[in-house]
């Protein structure tokens, strides 16, 4: 590799020596080496766990609960009475003609079949036929730490194999649709990444019109994400951190996104210094120092406002603040080390065939708009009539945000949580036809044995309460019905009643209501109940599938008023420092809002209308939020910080023109990029990510192409010098 003071073309002048005086030959060969070495490494290293990250992952709903929710304690506590974690599979069989006795023989012939499978964790059901005798139910024991896509899968294929014809079966309940979730998200390690750099590399081969340049700028991401990943998969082996799917997925867009995003801005820098500077050395010093104020600040920006996730109640959001917080620190670190010094080593060849000539003559960068292209005409037409300007794009965005109105976030039915076609939701529809919608997914309550019947006969007052049970070891199918008269005998006339389990004075009875358990209708069923326990001063928990969804969502719900305030007042904060300004902060923040408003806003009524999508999770618009400030407050520090640097020579009007023009092509660049990546996340059939892939896509290309390049310039070109007040450069600085 040459010496930091080698000429990219062979010869050794001692111009721009000072950019490396004082640093030993050796080194400025071996630092960039040792670089390259390292990152080289630790891509060899984390790459091979992009197909283990199952191993520390997990998409069970109730680990992320918050400890003191009632569907959290019901769900430590049950397995006392149960016996055992098993996660159910209702398994529903449809006939288009009534089934008769040697059809139901030739069920349970099957159902003792299935009963072989070493993944099944209890006893299997009695075959139940449905009172229109045109369905049959069993309910399986499985173990949760089992393949479920696979086992269902290879359970819906022994009874199709082994049933009658005319009988269809279906997979469904809790195994069901964790089936189709762990289905969804197994393209996360394959397809999401090869859709998102597919995309990348062609944009960056637009921008770059290189082969080679390309290549070096993904190098950069991948290589982020493999050091990230790496330290994040030993700290969620260690139980530091909790890993979903849908963590995993946004870990890998947002790192990809973001290291390329800092890899275009560094990339500027350096083509611009190579024209102005004939050793690599010197071009190499000069762009990190054009690029690391810009590059900490957004990336620090970022990682403040995930870190104000930590705040949540619901630690699907918690856990997701230090896991991007360590993707964007690794993002940072990459285009600041790597990417220097690998094209330092290559120097202009890395341009080829657009190899920046070296012009000593030419003006400096921003020096004439009219020399950027459509950027620079851009700049100049906003100088030409910034009030109107900043006033129309306001008020068209303002417009957009009405739509915000109609954002249904107030959670969706599990059954709709994939976006492709599902078994489970098909037998849960079926379900539904034919029996109870809640049979197989009770909800539970967790109550004092004196409250049995005082709380029996709440539950069966209910609407949409089919019917009860308590937990009986000495029954036949661990439990017993329970009336208003007590709990039953399970045999003929004079049977005694089986005694419940009793565990340190408290009893889980189970009731199968009316709807499905994921339905509006239940949620709404459960809700009273609590409601009802309350009312008669009954210590009662309620949990079960209904009851974590409704505790879900109103955790989720509760994060967003609480976190969404604090991410802008520590956002506003770090612009204050950064610009030395308060009022420039304060504006770029209300900008950023009036555009995730018109993100949301937009959003809505795609997916209302467009999409036709039932709604929408809680954390929708707390992730939108999150990532589109953070992400779009971005290029307005890119745009800002490049605003300042020229402002401090030529005052803040000619600032602006000048900071616009050079800063266009590459924050174009960059949103697009960022846009791309994030609308990768729509190839994974998950509704929360296909929305979200939506809302931040569109946003970034909103902030892109108008907040940054109409509304802040026009209002920065409007208001003048006053901008950057109280600071020096407001008091001494030309308007």
């Amino acid at each position: 590799m040459a010496s930091i003071n080698d000429s990219t073309d062979g010869s050794a002048k001692p111009t721009h020596r000072r950019s490396t005086r004082g640093i030993p030959r050796a080194l400025r060969v071996l630092i960039p080496a040792l670089l390259i070495i390292a990152w080289l490494a630790a891509a060899a290293v984390g790459g091979p766990y992009f197909g283990r990250v199952e191993e520390v992952s997990s998409n069970d709903r109730t680990a992320y609960l918050p400890e003191t929710a009632d569907a959290t304690q019901v769900s430590l506590l049950s397995s006392n009475f149960l016996g055992s974690d098993s996660l159910p599979a209702i398994v529903v069989i449809t006939s288009s003609d009534e089934i008769d006795d040697q059809m139901a023989a030739e069920l349970d012939e099957t159902s003792a079949d299935l009963a072989q499978l070493d993944e099944i964790t209890g006893e299997i059901s009695p075959v139940i036929i449905a009172d229109d005798g045109l369905a049959a139910q069993l309910f399986i024991p499985l173990d949760p730490d089992a393949d479920m896509a696979e086992l269902t899968a290879e359970i819906e294929n022994t009874l199709a194999a082994d049933l009658p014809e005319g009988l269809t079966p279906y997979v469904t309940g809790p195994a069901g649709f964790s089936a189709d979730l762990g289905a969804a998200f197994a393209g996360i390690d394959g397809l999401l990444l090869a859709v998102a750099l597919a995309a990348v590399f062609a944009i960056l081969i637009v921008v770059y019109r290189s082969v080679i340049l390309p290549v070096v700028v993904l190098a950069t991401s991948v290589f982020a994400l493999c050091a990230a990943l790496l330290t994040i998969w030993y700290l969620a082996a260690a139980d530091i951190l909790l890993l979903s799917g849908q963590t995993q997925g946004i870990l890998f867009i947002l790192v990809i996104g973001a290291a390329t995003d800092y890899s275009l801005l560094y990339v500027a820098r350096y083509r611009d210094e190579l024209r102005h500077t004939r050793l690599r050395g010197a071009a190499t010093m000069k762009a990190l120092r054009g690029t690391i104020e810009p590059v900490l600040a957004s990336g620090g920006t970022v990682i403040a406002g995930l870190l104000c996730l930590l705040l949540s109640d619901l630690k699907s959001n918690s856990t997701l603040g230090p896991v991007a917080a360590i993707g964007i620190l690794f993002a940072m670190a990459a285009a600041l080390t790597f990417l220097p010094a690998a094209l330092y080593g290559m120097g202009r060849v890395a341009f080829w065939p657009r190899r920046p000539r070296y012009e000593p003559d030419a003006p400096a960068a921003g020096a004439d708009p009219a020399d950027h292209g459509i950027w620079g005409r851009i700049a100049l037409a906003v100088r030409r009539r910034p009030r109107r300007i900043w006033i129309i794009t306001a008020v068209v965005l303002a417009v957009g945000c009405l739509g915000v109105t109609q954002l249904r976030a107030d959670g969706v039915p599990q059954s709709d949580l994939v976006l492709a076609e599902s078994s489970a939701r098909e037998g849960q529809i079926a379900l539904g036809e034919h029996f109870p919608g809640g049979s197989g997914t009770p909800a539970q309550i967790l109550v004092d044995d004196s409250a049995l019947q005082d709380v029996t006969d709440i539950l069966l007052a209910a609407d949409g309460v089919d019917s009860v049970t308590v937990t009986a070891e000495d029954s036949p199918s661990g439990s017993a019905p329970v009336t208003e008269e007590g709990v039953q005998p399970l045999g003929p006339p004079g049977t005694p009643a089986p005694e419940r389990t009793v565990i340190d004075g408290d009893i889980l009875l189970q009731a199968t209501l009316s709807d499905a358990p994921d339905s509006a209708a239940a949620e709404d069923t459960v809700r009273e109940l609590r409601t009802e326990f309350a009312a008669q001063d009954i210590s009662a928990l309620v949990g079960g599938p209904t009851a974590i969804s409704i505790d879900t969502n109103d955790a989720s719900a509760h994060d967003r008023a609480l976190i969404i305030p604090i991410v802008l007042v520590v956002i506003l904060l770090i612009l204050m420092l950064l610009l030395r300004s308060i009022l420039a902060p304060i504006l770029l923040i209300a900008t950023t809002v009036l555009s995730f408003g018109t993100a949301m806003g937009v959003a809505a009524l795609v997916f209302n209308n467009l999409f036709d999508f039932p709604g929408a999770d809680p954390a929708v618009p707390l992730y939108g939020f999150v990532f589109l400030v953070a992400l779009g407050i971005d290029y307005n520090i890119f745009l800002m910080t490049r605003v300042r640097e020229e402002s401090l020579k030529h005052g803040t009007r000619e600032g602006v023109v000048r900071g616009l023009a050079v800063t266009g092509g590459v924050i174009t660049s960059a949103g697009m990029v960022l846009a791309a990546t994030f609308a990768a996340l729509g190839v994974i059939p998950i509704l929360f990510l296909a929305q979200l892939a939506f809302i931040v896509a569109f946003g970034v290309l909103l902030d892109t192409f108008v907040v940054r390049t109409l509304l802040v310039p026009a209002l920065a070109l409007d208001l003048g010098k006053i901008i950057w007040w109280p600071s020096k450069l407001w008091r001494s600085g030309r308007a």
